[in-house]
């Protein structure tokens, strides 16, 4: 295909069980699926994200399928059914372990329908794993990243290539989800006011004033 002429695109789809957001848009509710004009047509690149809280990193050494499942199992409810999987971050030598099983079926049907060039669909991956990948792209030393939708923040922190924190906290409201926002930056001896907080889920007003009051910037990704 000769692009020469041709804009490149892509589409990255978040999906919590309560809705989905593209490319920082607001959220919207599965019904919009086949309204939306952006979801019907094909990109060069297509991303979709499940935020699932079923999540966990572990080096690449100690992983194989028992022992996955096992790690998982210790830090997120897994019914016998939930189908593990694992993915590698390479820049961290380690591998992400994790589960879609959250009775939705949502972020399939987006993989299914936004597709690429080639026609197939996208592997649809966990919100952890797009966070722990934008690290490389944060240039300065404190990287505060996160998301939040669904009841769930899902936080990563490094300072410069040590990965300090990865996990997901159970936050139904956003008040809740600075909370422990800040709890784990106070435990990692962080100072907000130096440091940018970057979101790869839509803030509405209020909640983006609300971190502006703390931290140096806010960066919607």
């Amino acid at each position: 295909m000769d692009r020469t002429n041709t804009a490149y695109s892509e589409i990255s789809i978040q999906v919590s069980l309560s809705g989905f957001s593209f490319n920082g848009r607001p959220w919207l509710s599965a019904e919009h699926v086949f309204t939306t004009p952006e979801l019907q047509r094909r990109y060069d690149k297509v991303e979709v994200s499940l935020l699932t809280p079923k999540v966990t990193l572990v080096p690449d050494a100690f992983v194989d399928p028992v022992s996955a499942r096992k790690a998982l199992a210790q830090v997120a409810s897994l019914r016998e059914s939930d189908f593990v999987e694992t993915i590698q971050i390479p820049s961290l030598g380690a591998t992400l372990v994790y589960s879609n099983s959250l009775d939705e079926s949502l972020s399939k049907v987006l993989a299914q329908t936004v597709l690429p060039v080639s026609g197939e669909p996208v592997r649809v991956l966990p919100e952890m794993y797009y966070l722990l990948r934008e690290l490389d792209n944060i240039s300065e030393y404190n990287k505060i990243l996160a998301s939040w939708h669904g009841g769930w923040l899902h936080l990563v922190i490094a300072q410069g290539k040590s990965l300090c924190l990865a996990n997901v906290f159970e936050a139904p409201d956003f008040t809740t989800a600075e909370y422990f926002l800040f709890l784990a930056m106070k435990r990692l001896q962080l100072n907000p006011e130096v440091s940018t907080a970057h979101f790869r889920t839509p803030l509405d007003p209020e909640s983006e004033m609300s971190l502006y009051r703390y931290f140096k910037a806010v960066v919607q990704l």
